[in-house]
C-alpha cells in the first residue's frame, strides 16, 4: 500500500516523504520511506534503518536518529559523511563497504561480498557483490573494489538493496527475495534490458527501480514496467 506519511511522526518540523507499508512474513509491518535516488529508510518496530543517506536528498536533521546505517559504496551519491553523522547516536551501528569504512574514524561493520552481520536482533544483513560487467563500464564500479549490495532479513522478509551494479552471476543466483531495489541508469548501472534480465533471473515478489535519473540518458520506466508485466509487481516511486 502506498502512502504519503510524516516520517518521524510527532516531529513538527519533519517533512513529508512518500512511503510504502509492507506486511512482513511474521505478520509485523515495516515502512519503506523514499527520499531520492538511492537514499531510503526502513522503519520497523520503532527502529530506523537508513540506506545511503545523502544530505541533498533529505533533511536528516529533522528525522529520527538511526539505529542502523547501511552504505553500499564510496561514491558521492551514496556516501555522505555529514549525513551519516547527523543521524548518529552512541548506539548507532554503521555497516559499509571497505572503501567507505576508510572515511570514518569510528568503528563500523566493514562488509565485503559474502559477509554476514547481525547488527540488531531484528536485522540480518548479507553483503552481495555490486559491480559493472559490461566492457567499457568496468571502471565505474570495479569488482576488485568490493562495493556491496545488501540483503536485509527483517521479520522473515528478505529485502535486496543492490547498490550500484549490473547483473552479476551472484545476483542471478539469489533465492527467495521478497523485495528488490535495482539501479537503472546509464552508463553507470543497469539498462532497462539488464534490469529485466535480472528480475527474471531471481524473481522478487516486488521490484522497485531506483537510482535512476541525474544522467543524460533518461530511463524508460514505462518500458521497464511493460516488460515485467506478469513477472513481478513493479512499484515506481519518486526516486529520480
Amino acid at each position: 500500500m502506498s502512502i504519503l506519511s510524516l516520517f518521524g511522526c510527532g516531529r513538527k518540523s519533519a517533512p513529508e516523504y512518500p512511503a510504502d507499508v509492507l506486511t512482513l512474513r511474521d505478520g509485523s509491518q515495516a515502512t519503506l520511506t523514499f527520499f531520492k535516488h538511492a537514499s531510503l529508510a526502513i522503519t520497523v518496530g520503532g527502529k530506523y534503518i537508513y540506506v545511503d543517506p545523502v544530505s541533498s536528498y533529505a533533511d536528516y536533521a529533522s528525522l529520527p536518529k538511526a539505529d542502523v546505517v547501511l552504505i553500499t559504496h564510496s561514491h558521492y551519491d551514496h556516501l555522505d559523511r555529514a549525513a551519516v553523522e547527523t543521524l548518529l547516536t552512541s548506539e548507532t551501528e554503521v555497516l559499509c563497504d571497505r572503501t567507505s569504512a576508510e572515511a570514518f574514524e569510528m568503528n563500523c561493520y566493514t562488509m565485503r561480498p559474502g559477509s554476514v552481520a547481525t547488527p540488531r536482533p531484528y536485522l540480518k544483513v548479507e553483503a552481495v557483490v555490486a559491480c559493472n560487467t559490461t566492457p567499457g563500464h568496468l571502471q565505474f564500479h570495479p569488482r576488485e573494489r568490493e562495493d556491496c549490495g545488501y540483503i536485509l532479513t527483517i521479520g522473515g522478509t528478505r529485502i535486496y538493496i543492490a547498490g550500484d551494479t549490473e547483473p552479476t552471476p551472484e545476483m542471478k543466483r539469489l533465492k527467495e527475495i521478497d523485495v528488490a531495489f535495482l539501479p537503472v541508469n546509464q552508463p553507470y548501472t543497469m539498462t532497462v534490458d539488464q534490469a529485466v534480465e535480472a528480475v527474471k533471473a531471481f524473481r522478487p515478489a516486488i521490484f522497485y527501480p531506483y537510482h535512476y535519473g541525474e544522467v543524460d540518458e533518461k530511463t524508460d520506466i514505462d518500458r521497464l514496467v511493460a516488460e515485467l508485466e506478469g513477472v513481478t509487481e513493479v512499484r515506481v516511486r519518486p526516486l529520480e
